[in-house]
């Protein structure tokens, strides 16, 4: 827990110019879970100005552009993906009273009122639009409804494996539900992959984790793996080089002495 702390306290000393146009905007929130279209709408023109501009280093721009595209695979394609999980109550329907998968297609299946498009859907978006095709059904529904997402953690944590979240998650907390990291993690370079892609990684993400920011904020989505690398072998036998050495440096000076004497 300690080295965790620790890791969390020298992140917070990391400085990193792309995570810090979102905070620009007055009604951006790292932390928030419901981040609207025109907010992401926004915060993609930015990043790929910055991405354009000649003004920032090679590798803000880069960064840049990859966080653009990531927001703007979410605009269009929406956040849902089969195997997210929505913990769902209609008010007055017993029925729907409870936590339902989505299914091949991004479709919700309920239970007497059938299968809900969730294509495009944003998840700040999702109680107005099962609201909307709800209506047909129910009159004046009241809805209240939670995004779930399924991730994969992966590498040094003391219980790897497969976790179903709220999106309001924050990475930290994500790593603590799979046990915390070990005492070989490499704390500095935890990152979050899709596919072959490596969506956060560096600094960034050390910013990002600094800052508390949500899984939603990071686009994170179904089929995501959060990775925490082992420490290589080199590094902890260097360490354990360098103790020898010190330990073995007052036998050094007595000999020294010694010969002298």
């Amino acid at each position: 827990m300690r080295l965790w702390h620790g890791f969390a306290l020298a992140s917070a000393c990391v400085v990193v110019c792309a995570p810090r146009l979102a905070a620009q905007r007055p009604d951006w929130d790292p932390r928030r879970v419901e981040v609207s279209r025109e907010s992401l709408q926004v915060l993609m023109t930015r990043l790929e100005e910055t991405g354009r501009s000649p003004v920032y280093s090679g590798s803000l721009r880069e960064r840049s552009r990859t966080e653009a595209a990531l927001i703007r695979e979410r605009l269009q394609s929406g956040d849902f993906n089969v195997g997210d999980r929505i913990a769902l109550t209609i008010e007055g329907e017993t029925a729907i009273n409870d936590t339902f998968t989505v299914d091949a297609g991004r479709t919700l299946t309920l239970p007497t009122y059938g299968s809900i498009a969730l294509s495009g859907v944003l998840r700040s978006e999702l109680t107005g639009h099962l609201t909307e095709q709800l209506r047909r059904f129910v009159t004046n529904p009241v809805v209240r409804a939670r995004a779930l997402i399924r991730v994969t953690i992966l590498g040094e944590v003391r219980q790897p494996g497969f976790y179903t979240v709220p999106v309001e998650t924050l990475v930290d907390q994500a790593l603590m539900m799979a046990g915390g990291p070990t005492s070989l993690a490499r704390l500095d370079d935890i990152r979050i992959e899709r596919g072959r892609r490596r969506l956060w990684e560096g600094e960034s993400l050390e910013r990002a984790i600094a800052e508390g920011t949500t899984l939603n904020a990071l686009s994170v989505r179904a089929g995501d793996r959060i990775v925490v690398p082992r420490q290589s072998q080199r590094n902890t036998f260097e360490v354990i080089r360098s103790i020898s050495v010190l330990a073995s440096l007052p036998f050094t000076i007595i000999a020294i002495a010694n010969l002298f004497n």
